[in-house]
């Protein structure tokens, strides 16, 4: 029993040495902690409190790190001369972080809970200023662009349909009867110069009219030495009114000259093209069948000069105009380009499509553009020689009016009613509200905006707070977060939520 003691005695001693050796040596570690001084990120020393705010909701502070209560963002520590700056300026009203019509004059706890939050007296010294942290401006990635005047231009493409230039198809008919002897040109497609024999035909009127015209030249020149002048002028007419029959058959000069100097009748009249291009078309050019005036033989179309029919949205139609240069690109000619001009757009939009029709003009002296060929048709316009542009993502449009935010420099941003005018190559035309050298925000504009309309509608909501007597009817928008809550409590027949659940 007593070796038991003894060894009971000396556990208990070893514990107490351990003990003891460890209360001073954590004593020891505690001072040097508190001679070394730390700094936060904010600038505070520790035993001093940090202040958070968010990024979103700059108006929200609370003590230590954490998460918004109106968005979810991490919160991120307030510099110390802001806290400093802070504490120098005087309270003007103190409000509810989650409901911002509810102000009061003192410090206190919101309906649902919260810590008010004070507003100074120095914000919101302009009307429709949001002043915002330059660490803030950061996080949310705003981005400005300085406005200035430019050239505004822009391409409209189109995809366009090579067809025929109307005014360059020619039709070839005979004006005789007859019996077609013989085809130069049989089938469809094949080029023709102009000159070139098409057809041959077989006309008895022809061969009458040929005496007819030989026998007034026998009779002229017989009566040339008459003394009588009425004579000799009627031999002349005869004669004038058989060669110009001739002609109207479309007797060429040469072959009336030829008939005068051989005197030899020809049987067949042979039709020439009148232009370059190719046939279109063959109806009634079959060799042996039976002709007469007003039957078309030929269809011949001229594409040394072709058109494209393209078509344009009605919102590109202020893009375009006559004379504008238009630029042609084929797949089946990659890497060249075309140039031609509009020369003619329709009157009348197309109903089902909704766009406009434009007639486009492109030389083709190689015949290398064919007609019915698919292309791709660039407008290059200028809307106006110089004027003011900005950003397209630089633009707010809200239905009723259109805004932009503008940078006035310290943090300070400036939402502004503009006129807009047309969109050009990226860019909006601006007509009114924005002047050459200020800055305008290109990205995170959404989220400046909803804040300056935020700080309007608490503009709006803080006199009927105050106690005011409103003359008018009361608005939603009057009711704070307490009536709506107490509101709430009871449904439509008055019964309380805790009864309904029961």
């Amino acid at each position: 029993m007593t070796k038991q003691k003894t060894k009971i005695i000396g556990i208990i001693f070893l514990a107490t040495i351990i003990f003891v050796m460890g209360y001073f040596t954590g004593e020891i570690t505690q001072k040097k902690i508190v001679k070394e001084p730390t700094t936060l990120v904010g600038g505070e020393k520790p035993g001093e409190e940090q202040d958070y705010t968010c990024g979103m909701h700059p108006f929200y502070v609370q003590k230590g790190p954490g998460n918004c209560p109106i968005c979810g963002m991490k919160l991120t520590p307030v510099k110390q001369d802001t806290q400093k700056k802070k504490g120098e300026r005087k309270i003007k009203y103190w409000r509810a972080p989650m409901d911002p019509t509810y102000i009061s004059d003192k410090p206190g706890k919101s309906p649902m809970g919260m810590d008010l939050i004070p507003v100074y007296e120095d914000e919101g010294e302009e009307e429709g200023l949001v002043k915002i942290d330059p660490v803030t401006i950061q996080n949310i990635g705003v981005r400005t662009e300085i406005v200035k005047k430019r050239p505004l231009h822009r391409n409209v493409r189109a995809v366009g349909r090579i067809t025929y230039d109307e005014k360059r198809i020619f039709h070839v008919h005979t004006k005789i009867t007859g019996w077609i002897d013989k085809l130069y040109v049989n089938f469809t497609g094949e080029s023709v110069h102009q000159g070139q024999p098409l057809i041959s035909i077989y006309s008895p009127d022809l061969v009458s009219t040929q005496k007819e015209y030989l026998q007034a030249l026998d009779y002229r020149k017989s009566i040339k030495e008459s003394s009588f002048e009425t004579i000799r002028e009627s031999g002349e007419s005869l004669v004038d009114a058989t060669r110009r029959r001739l002609e109207l058959w479309d007797i060429t000069p040469q072959q009336i000259k030829t008939l005068e100097e051989t005197r030899n009748i020809r049987k067949n009249m042979t039709l020439y093209s009148p232009i370059r291009g190719i046939v279109v078309k063959m109806e009634s050019a079959r060799e042996g069948m039976y002709v007469q005036p007003g039957m078309n033989l030929y269809t011949i179309a001229d594409i040394s000069r072709v058109w494209v029919e393209g078509a344009i949205y009605e919102y590109e139609l202020p893009w375009i105009h006559l004379g504008q240069k238009a630029f042609m690109t084929l797949s089946y000619y990659p890497g060249k380009e075309y140039a031609g001009k509009i020369t003619f757009i329709n009157p009348f939009l197309e109903e089902k499509t909704r766009t406009i029709k434009v007639r486009l003009e492109f030389d083709n002296p190689d015949f290398e553009l064919k007609p019915d060929m698919y292309v791709d048709v660039m407008l290059s316009s200028d809307i106006t020689r110089e004027g003011i542009g900005v950003p397209t993502q630089a633009v707010i449009f809200s239905g009723k009016r259109n805004l932009v935010v503008i940078d006035r420099g310290e943090g300070r941003f400036e939402p502004r009613e503009v006129k807009v005018g047309a969109e050009a190559e990226g860019y909006y035309q601006i007509l009114e509200g924005v002047k050459e050298g200020e800055k305008v925000v290109t990205s995170a504009q959404f989220l400046i905006d909803s804040e300056s309309n935020l700080k309007a509608a608490i503009a709006m909501m803080q006199e009927p707070k105050k106690g005011s007597n409103l003359d008018t009817d009361l608005d939603m928008s009057d009711l704070s977060m307490k009536d709506i809550e107490a509101g709430s409590k009871k449904d439509m027949n008055g019964m309380s939520m805790k009864e309904m659940n029961k």
